[in-house]
């Protein structure tokens, strides 16, 4: 067992754990920021599949993506390191904070906190967003990228489609646009 690799996996995830105030959705760019910018144990692309699968099952999403990454990257021992380092700062956190908040729940200050992370957590996802986009712009193309974005955003929030069935239905649509190997050799060099 590689106990480097196993040390980093536990700081990486208790590190995004700690700092994601605001629940699953706002630990996302942290943890991508981990695994794909700090040690670059994933790409882009292999990062976007697995919160698209991590989306589409119940629970919490930063224990699901801990877990899969986990074992990606350490195994066994790596996925319930990732995972016990994902849950142990919010366990933490409620037993230090449970008595001081419900002390100060009427506080102005502590009202104004919590509102604050609201914009915080947006602007986080709005990012990584935003470079999903980017990313589904070299595969699929701006048109049907613009598309696609806007008829799940239409199917998801008029017709309350579940997530899982668009992306089941975004994943087919992909695998169809995947663009055909060129088997064909061009006129100039059949003469050769």
């Amino acid at each position: 067992m590689d106990w480097r690799k196993q040390r980093d996996i536990f700081i990486a995830f208790f590190r995004s754990g700690m700092l994601g105030y605001g629940g699953g959705p706002s630990t996302i760019p942290l943890v991508h920021k981990e695994v794909v910018t700090h040690y670059r144990w994933l790409t882009d692309e292999e990062f976007g599949d697995i919160l698209a699968l991590g989306n589409s099952l119940p629970g919490p999403i930063n224990t699901k993506m801990s877990g899969y990454i986990g074992y990606k990257v350490g195994g066994w021992v790596g996925l319930i390191n990732a995972t016990l380092a994902t849950i142990m700062p919010t366990v933490i956190l409620i037993i230090a904070l449970i008595g001081v908040l419900s002390q100060f729940r009427d506080s102005r200050v502590v009202a104004g906190m919590t509102e604050a992370v609201a914009p915080v957590v947006g602007v986080m996802l709005a990012t990584l967003t935003y470079g999903f986009l980017k990313q589904a712009n070299k595969g699929l193309g701006f048109t049907w990228m613009v598309i696609l974005t806007i008829l799940s955003l239409i199917f998801y929030q008029f017709f309350n489609i579940h997530p899982a069935i668009l992306i089941s239905v975004l994943l087919v649509c992909a695998l169809l646009k995947r663009d055909k190997p060129v088997t064909s050799v061009p006129k100039e060099k059949q003469g050769e």
